[in-house]
């Protein structure tokens, strides 16, 4: 069984604003940087980005993995059963639902373990995957989040 350890991380200059998110894959001795930006979101929706992004980006079956992100939102959900709860009612009146929606299959599929660490602190990983997620806002925020521009025009 391959042990995956990613870490994910998403930024936002203003909230909402550009944004983007940073993923570091590692397995064994391989390891993956995933990054995107976009023009118009929120921290939170780059924060769910980051582990869609690493879950879908993995190959195969049965690995062992661990997801490390500084986000109590996301991490929380999981951990904490809030998850579950949303889906059984549907999602109504959540923040993201799209986002959360597009994640429940691939935690089915994956049974990844969440951990919380603490952010802009001595984790060289996390650290890394900041880097990515803010020079992504920064420099490629190119595209559209589609699902935050539709959601938030409802509101």
């Amino acid at each position: 069984m391959a042990e995956v350890y990613m870490y994910t991380d998403g930024a936002a200059r203003g909230n909402p604003g550009r944004g983007g998110y940073g993923v570091v894959l590692m397995s064994g001795t391989a390891r993956m940087e995933l990054s995107a930006g976009y023009q118009y979101t929120t921290n939170n929706r780059m924060e769910l980005m980051a582990v869609l992004a690493g879950l879908k980006s993995l190959k195969g079956n049965g690995h062992e993995i661990r997801v490390y992100s500084d986000s109590r939102y996301v991490v929380d959900a999981i951990n904490k059963n809030w998850l579950k709860g949303w889906e059984k009612k549907g999602f109504v009146k959540v923040k993201n639902p799209d986002l959360w929606k597009e994640l429940v299959p691939l935690l089915r599929l994956w049974s990844p373990q969440f951990i919380w660490v603490k952010g802009h602190s001595d984790n060289p990983y996390n650290n890394r995957c900041d880097q990515l997620a803010t020079q992504a806002a920064d420099n490629a925020a190119t595209l559209v989040d589609y699902g935050y521009i539709n959601h938030s025009s409802k509101d």
